[in-house]
């Protein structure tokens, strides 16, 4: 079974958006279980969220999760959603972009918690070499 396509496409449609100058949206489905984002801010379980690179911090799209930093009523917060409960990704201006229809149940893979500092990665003790002719 092959990886959903979805987090690819949310990952163009975002470049996209920001190589042509306009400001990308995300609609999430807020009833997801594990989405992290402010509840005030949910309407009718849903909330649309300006991800432009001046609007948040520390920004990843990632096969399973969305993540960022942003501020709401000045006021830091995380914000996490699985992959599955992103609805759209579009320019606010013009609403360019692409929907996405909710994934059947049978498709969500659960997704492991998002790591919020990955260590690099440690260098092995020893160099390896070989010669190619």
């Amino acid at each position: 079974m092959m990886t959903s396509n979805r987090p690819y496409l949310m990952r163009a449609i975002f470049e996209w958006i920001i190589d042509n100058g306009l400001t990308p949206h995300v609609l999430i489905d807020a009833e997801v279980p594990e989405v992290q984002v402010p509840r005030q801010y949910v309407d009718e379980g849903r909330i649309i969220l300006n991800i432009s690179p001046s609007a948040v911090q520390n920004f990843s799209i990632d096969n399973q999760w969305l993540s960022f930093n942003a501020r709401f009523g000045g006021k830091p917060f995380e914000i996490f959603a699985p992959i599955h409960a992103i609805r759209a990704v579009y320019a606010a201006e013009n609403s360019e972009g692409m929907m996405f229809e909710p994934m059947p149940e049978s498709e969500v893979e659960p997704p492991t918690e998002p790591d919020p500092d990955p260590e690099p990665p440690k260098p092995s003790s020893r160099p390896s070499l070989r010669v190619v002719k």
